[in-house]
């Protein structure tokens, strides 16, 4: 896979999932646009792609509860480039407590906005850059979580309740930009292990059947996603669970 010449956005690059993408698509060429909820914590993921692999990167602070940020994460980027190739959304706030009463109304709000309104805002205002590459790509990592009759996961049910308006979301949107030759590209992991691809464990971790579903997993299918040709519309990946 090679992201040369492509410019890549990944919202919640700040850790986890989106900092591993991040190093692993600098890795393979990309441009890079990060945020994260704040600007310390953008800046010092972009310092360590650079440090590692020498990739251009722009590092935002972007609250993807709060639709002025956005627009503003949206705006900085525009400044810099006039397409978007990839956009991996990613950011999303987790919140634990299987019952209703475990988090307040502030931490429950916050969770469904960062969730769905984020990711559709996200996409809303990036949508200009995209239909301006010659051939681009939304990924979406939701979560099994927003399964039917899935009830493994132990977060709270604004979690459930966010992942399930984001797959929603994804699933009209795959259908309406078609035509345009955008895909839009859903992941429905269960909890996965992190890892850091900066630590020697990355590329020798075990990744067998016994083993839970790893990060460098999930970020090697959104890569062979991207990486088809434009007739290939790889709608979304579901995973077996353990």
């Amino acid at each position: 896979m090679d992201l040369a010449g492509r410019t890549v956005v990944v919202t919640g690059a700040g850790r986890g999932f989106g900092r591993a993408f991040a190093l692993q698509a600098g890795r393979l060429g990309a441009h890079l646009f990060l945020s994260a909820r704040t600007s310390a914590a953008a800046r010092t993921v972009a310092e360590e792609v650079v440090a590692d692999s020498g990739a251009r990167v722009d590092a935002f602070a972007c609250d993807l509860a709060d639709p002025a940020t956005v627009r503003g994460f949206t705006e900085g980027v525009a400044a810099h480039t006039d397409r978007v190739d990839v956009l991996v959304n990613n950011g999303a706030r987790y919140l634990a407590g299987p019952d209703l009463w475990d988090a307040d109304d502030e931490a429950i709000a916050d969770t469904v906005a960062s969730g769905a309104t984020g990711t559709l805002l996200t996409v809303k205002h990036f949508l200009p850059l995209l239909r301006a590459s010659e051939g681009a790509d939304v990924v979406n990592l939701v979560s099994s979580a927003a399964e039917a009759r899935d009830h493994r996961s132990p977060a709270h049910p604004a979690f459930y309740a966010a992942k399930a308006a984001q797959a929603g979301f994804a699933d009209v949107l795959s259908h309406r930009l078609r035509p345009e030759g955008i895909r839009v590209i859903s992941l429905y992991p269960p909890d996965f292990t992190d890892g850091d691809p900066l630590h020697a464990g990355w590329d020798g971790a075990s990744r067998t059947a016994r083993d839970p579903l790893t990060a460098r997993s999930v970020l090697d299918c959104v890569l062979f996603a991207i990486g088809q040709p434009r007739d290939c519309f790889i709608r979304s990946f579901h995973f077996e669970q353990l």
